[in-house]
């Protein structure tokens, strides 16, 4: 796991190495950087060694023939088998990476290797004699890779703080990713908040030649949703628990101790409890949960995990850290800003944070997570509420337009109200919208409203990308509508973006094993009705998981990985939003409505509207900007413009 930077393009030796330093967190065991001028071509490279901890898993690298060479971030869970594969075909490697069997599976196969990858990656392959850059990113989008073409060139980086240190990059901010940021918390697909910088696509790849025409393609993308109904519910029960079982042994591959999350809620104690069984009953396994202190759980905004944590803790036998927190999170929101590289205002990520440091802390550098089972099986509220869609699709349009409009004037003072308004308050709306709609904190004809009229863009912009992604989707089923939008964007953009820039901010390389390959393909075949059966989510798993769990635990109330927010903007956020959002400070800024915005803050603070996100997202897109548009050529991370 690791950080890399460069370009095909007019830039000097000088630029890459700023690069590099400014993602130097990534990768703090080692950097290496190739650079051409005449070829013009620069790879740079921080190292966290994982596997193979000797230089012969230093990068950038270079084949056998001299041909090819590569710098790479990610770890491919099926190395040991295409190792396998090239050493009975003759070839014989050097070193035990898996970065070297990448390398020499591209070298036979080009851009068609990729798909034969089961793991997370980014990566960047130069080929000298035909002078082109290939570029990829892993299926689900678990590792990031930021592009941006100038006349210059081409130049990609794994963070955009990277990229801060092209002398011409243009930082006109993109105001359809900004009505995203408002809308969502996060911006799907390609848009970033620079109108000039893009996201490569997860499950594609780009090859960028010196002269002549680019090429793309795509790969191991999402399985469409083909249900399987020839299983019984024992059968699905049992290769639910197999092929999960095989994700987390494959995941536990590393020349390093591994930890894990440990949230006490069904999707982290299963991976918990199946890397105990990998590992076995006497050897170490490190884990870390969140714990409120005494007066934040006062508040009574959330419920807490962790008597589940120290529950499942206790049943396995593995070793709990109780990671302290409090509102003094809620003061490093500016920093948390840069680690994103994104405004994405969901404090969630303060948590990945405390709990990455904490276990860099103790000697650990590679953690399991249980992100994405929710995404595979079901276990949102919006995927229940998604089951009743079809009930709607036969009531009338008046009667939807009289239940919307009930719905939206309900004063969301406490959660039932709020969810009843989210559930209810597009049913008036065609199904890609519905759909879409469950994941708006703040409709998107409101977040364009907030933007200034000169540069507000149409609200169909905002939704345009998980439009597009829905017409990809082969099924009509409601909630499969709303798995595929988790799956192709609220993972990507959001949950995985976070978990990757916060576990590499301490050095931490934090491993999915919901999103294997294999798990991936067989969760697509289990019917709907053993995802979600009645009011039951992810009921094949649950049911996998009992004979490892305690039964309650696995049957407990969801709870967020989140933090008290709206009782943060009462306190200890207050007076940074008073600073942030004053008049003064957005007629500043010139991207936001002035009275638009001091009238969500009213209507947040009389309860007629639930605004707490949505007035985040505006401090967390004024804080990102000065940060990543105010910021001077030439200023080290961290450091902002007087």
């Amino acid at each position: 796991m690791c950080g890399i930077a460069g370009f095909l393009g007019r830039y000097s030796e000088d630029v890459a190495r700023d690069m590099r330093t400014r993602i130097g967190h990534r990768g703090p065991d080692s950097s290496g950087l190739f650079f051409d001028a005449e070829e013009g071509i620069a790879l740079a490279h921080q190292r966290l060694s994982i596997i193979d901890l000797s230089e012969l898993g230093s990068q950038p690298m270079t084949d056998a023939s001299g041909r090819f060479l590569i710098c790479y971030n990610g770890e491919v869970y099926n190395y040991r088998e295409l190792r396998h594969e090239l050493e009975t075909s003759g070839h014989r490697f050097r070193g035990g990476s898996d970065t070297e069997v990448i390398l020499e599976l591209f070298a036979r196969h080009g851009t068609a290797s990729f798909e034969r990858l089961n793991g997370i990656f980014a990566l960047a392959v130069w080929d000298r004699r035909d002078q082109t850059l290939s570029l990829a990113r892993d299926g689900a989008g678990v590792k990031p890779l930021y592009l941006v073409r100038s006349s210059k060139g081409i130049v990609f980086a794994s963070e955009m703080k990277a990229l801060l240190a092209l002398p011409d990059l243009d930082r006109t901010i993109d105001p359809v990713a900004a009505s995203a940021y408002l809308t969502f918390l996060w911006s799907p697909g390609e848009r970033t908040m620079f109108a000039s910088v893009k996201k490569l696509p997860p499950g594609s790849w780009l090859t960028v030649r010196r002269s002549g025409k680019d090429c793309a393609g795509t790969f191991s993308p999402w399985p469409q949703p083909r249900p399987d109904e020839r299983y019984s519910d024992a059968e699905l029960i049992r290769i639910t628990a197999e092929k999960l079982e095989q994700a987390v042994a494959r995941q536990m591959v590393s020349d390093v101790e591994p930890g894990a999350f440990l949230s006490g809620g069904l999707d982290s104690s299963a991976v918990v409890a199946l890397a105990r069984n990998s590992v076995g009953a006497h050897a170490p396994l490190q884990c870390f949960t969140i714990d409120y202190r005494e007066a934040e759980r006062e508040r009574g905004e959330m419920l807490l995990d962790l008597p589940y944590a120290e529950r499942v803790a206790k049943h396995l036998g593995v070793k709990l850290h109780r990671v302290m927190a409090d509102s003094g999170m809620a003061y490093e929101f500016e920093q948390l800003m840069y680690t994103l590289d994104e405004p994405q205002a969901d404090p969630a990520a303060a948590n990945s944070l405390l709990i990455s440091a904490a276990a860099r802390s103790a000697g650990i550098k590679v953690m399991l997570s249980g992100v994405g089972g929710d995404d595979l099986f079901t276990g949102y509220r919006r995927h229940q509420a998604a089951r009743y869609d079809h009930v709607f699709d036969r009531v009338p349009l008046r009667v939807r337009q009289a239940i919307a409009s009930c719905a939206r004037n309900l004063l969301p003072s406490t959660g039932i109200p709020r969810r009843l308004r989210k559930a209810l308050g597009a049913v008036d709306r065609d199904a890609e919208s519905r759909a879409i709609g469950y994941f708006e904190w703040l409709d998107a004809t409101a977040a364009c409203g907030l933007i200034v009229q000169e540069l507000r863009p149409a609200p169909y912009l905002t939704r345009q990308s998980m439009r597009s992604t829905l017409g990809t989707l082969e099924s009509h089923d409601a909630v499969a509508r709303v798995l595929w939008l988790d799956q192709h964007h609220f993972l990507a953009d959001h949950n995985l973006n976070y978990t990757d820039k916060t576990g590499m901010a301490e050095g931490v390389e934090i491993r999915v094993p919901f999103l294997d390959r294999d798990l991936v393909k067989w969760a697509a075949t289990v019917p709907m009705h053993a995802k979600l059966r009645g009011a039951q989510t992810k009921w094949v798993l649950k049911k996998a998981m009992e004979p490892l769990l305690p039964h309650d635990v696995i049957y407990r109330p969801k709870t967020g990985f989140g933090v008290p927010l709206r009782s943060w903007l009462k306190h200890e956020l207050r007076d940074l939003l008073e600073n942030l959002l004053s008049p003064d400070s957005i007629r500043g800024r010139g991207l936001f409505d002035v009275e638009a915005v001091q009238r969500l803050r009213r209507d947040t603070a009389a309860g007629r509207t639930d605004g707490s996100y949505s007035l985040l997202a505006l401090v967390a897109i004024e804080l990102w900007c000065r940060q990543f548009v105010d910021t001077p050529l030439g200023s080290r991370p961290g450091q902002r413009a007087e």
